[in-house]
């Protein structure tokens, strides 16, 4: 099992808050149909008390915020505080915000049994050191409780990742920056940790929505933009056209009846 890198990983994402912010409210919508089960699995409802964690620009934070109401309390933290910038920009418009902080995983300043139930969507596979995390997670859920982590499934079931990845291997050559996004890709990989933290009970799902883009239209650029914002910073202009213009053609290529099929595997794994 890969272990990130903790010094490469924070500089990835000081290096893409700004795209995160940039895309937040475009994908909300999208992001949104993630948040749900997600949220589903956690439990979520009004007038809990939850802990969002790798909240980045708001996501699945906002979300929560809504279900628990102004009864209850969302808290969203992530390692990198430029990262929630987005966060509590959109926080602003909702009538029951959530609180947002910086925090390590494996280190968090909360109290024992502070929360009703944890979310993590994309975000544990980043933390070098898991099973600690995961066992402060535990820590401060109450009896009871759930957290509840959305995980990438396999490389080759995510379109978007997997062929903006080639195209951009092609061109600035193989760095593996993917490789910790699909560290607990292997079914069982994450659960086995979970369990191995003290959790009760641990169960997965998976889900493999194929999303329908529309042929021709930039439908990949978010992703390009915060997924491997890191590698583009120093590109010219002609430089990035050039990838562009490679990754249109690469989608354009899988169209049929004016649409792009762009499938995706995700994991929702719950510990109790």
């Amino acid at each position: 099992m890969l272990i990130p890198d903790a010094a490469a990983e924070r500089a990835r994402w000081i290096a893409s808050a700004d795209a995160w912010d940039r895309w937040a409210d475009p994908m909300a919508d999208l992001a949104d149909k993630l948040n749900r089960p997600l949220l589903d699995a956690a439990g979520v409802t009004a007038g809990q008390r939850v802990l969002d964690l790798a909240s980045g620009a708001g996501e699945p934070a906002l979300s929560a915020a809504r279900r628990v109401g102004g009864h209850g309390l969302v808290v969203g933290s992530d390692l990198v505080p430029g990262m929630l910038g987005g966060a509590v920009r959109r926080a602003n418009a909702e009538a029951d915000p959530p609180r947002f902080c910086a925090a390590d995983m494996t280190g968090l300043p909360f109290a024992d049994g502070a929360f009703d139930a944890v979310t993590c969507r994309f975000g544990v596979m980043f933390v070098p050191d898991a099973g600690a995390a995961l066992r402060d997670i535990r820590r401060v859920l109450r009896p009871g409780g759930k957290a509840a982590f959305m995980v990438w499934g396999p490389l080759a079931g995510n379109g978007l990742f997997a062929d903006i990845g080639a195209v951009v291997a092609a061109q600035l050559g193989e760095d593996h920056s993917l490789d910790p996004l699909f560290r607990f890709a292997a079914p069982g990989s994450l659960a086995t940790l979970m369990t191995k933290a003290g959790f009760a009970t641990v169960e997965e799902t998976d889900l493999t929505p194929v999303r329908k883009a529309p042929a021709g239209q930039p439908f990949w650029r978010a992703a390009l933009d915060m997924s491997f914002g890191h590698r583009l910073g120093g590109l010219d202009a002609a430089a990035r056209a050039a990838l562009e213009a490679d990754i249109a053609a690469r989608f354009d290529a899988q169209a049929d009846n004016g649409t792009v099929p762009v499938p995706a595997h995700v994991r929702i794994v719950v510990g109790h």
